[in-house]
């Protein structure tokens, strides 16, 4: 999805491409996915820890109630919340990227006031002691259950991450992964070297190959004008025809499959089909021909 994005990116720039710009369009994808899934993970856990800002604030009423004195400060202390909070590459990203700049506290207050409102929370608070299920849990109805649908907190993320629309499907995954699994993250190197390298060599050689993957696409376009197919559905094929060819690991019916949930998810209605026939038709010439000899694309 980050090699279709910087594709059309670059296709779509209006000045010529400086050397090196493509690979440094394609880190910057990743780095602004990056930055918004830290970003939502701070806010899960802003939230949370309100409880101990509102007991505060209740206490030093003029007048304080009996519940003004006694608000349950729980979910503050939350241990999953303050592993999350002492993980030192989640600290250096917060200061790095200058995260806690963003955060919008009226909607914090709000989206608290909302949560001790629940069955959920008044069932969390209600049990004595704390276990590891009930701290993931009680964070991800926190995210699941409260922010995304909140109409109100998925405006504030789309002013600040333009990627959201891009990027909310993977980000939701990713973060209900990372609240049952947060020892296995790393907030500086989020994308490992392996999938890096794999991104990278697409980009190139989707970049260099151009010729070679539009002399097998135009001839299958029948009464199709080139110049008249959404141009994310022309990356997409050159992007599966690169990979038909030059990626040896990746089966040909794992790459048509994957580009056309890309076409669907990105592309007009009819792109899904579209895209699934031209390539489904490249590669039968390929198989008929016996010329599906993947080769690593820089040995060409």
């Amino acid at each position: 999805m980050k090699v279709m994005q910087t594709l059309y990116s670059i296709e779509t720039m209006e000045f010529d491409i400086k050397p090196g710009l493509e690979i440094k369009t394609l880190q910057k994808h990743f780095e602004h996915t990056r930055q918004l899934f830290i970003y939502i993970i701070f806010f899960i856990t802003e939230v949370a820890r309100y409880a101990e800002t509102s007991a505060v604030k209740r206490a030093s009423k003029h007048l304080p109630s009996h519940e003004d004195l006694n608000v349950n400060i729980k979910s503050a202390g939350n241990e999953l919340v303050w592993r999350i909070l002492e993980d030192v590459s989640y600290q250096k990203a917060l200061k790095d990227d200058k995260l806690e700049l963003l955060l919008d506290k009226e909607l914090v207050r709000k989206l608290y006031l909302e949560l001790v409102q629940t069955p959920e929370y008044i069932e969390y608070i209600s049990i004595e002691g704390r276990d590891k299920k009930g701290e993931k849990d009680i964070l991800t109805f926190i995210f699941n259950n409260l922010l995304l649908p909140n109409e109100n907190f998925t405006n504030h993320i789309e002013e600040l991450f333009p990627n959201w629309d891009d990027d909310c499907d993977m980000i939701i995954v990713l973060i209900q992964n990372y609240l049952q699994k947060p020892a296995s993250y790393n907030f500086q190197e989020m994308l490992s070297n392996e999938k890096w390298l794999y991104a990278k060599n697409l980009l190139q050689t989707v970049l260099d190959k151009k010729e070679v993957t539009l002399g097998l696409i135009k001839p299958k376009l029948n009464n199709w004008d080139p110049d008249r197919i959404a141009t994310l559905d022309m990356i997409l094929m050159q992007m599966g025809v690169c990979e038909f060819l030059y990626f040896e690991t990746i089966p040909p019916k794992v790459t048509i499959n994957e580009y056309i949930d890309l076409a669907k998810d990105y592309s007009t209605p009819q792109s899904g089909q579209f895209v699934n026939g031209i390539l489904d038709n490249i590669h039968k010439d390929f198989v008929r021909d016996n010329t599906m000899n993947k080769i690593d694309f820089r040995k060409t």
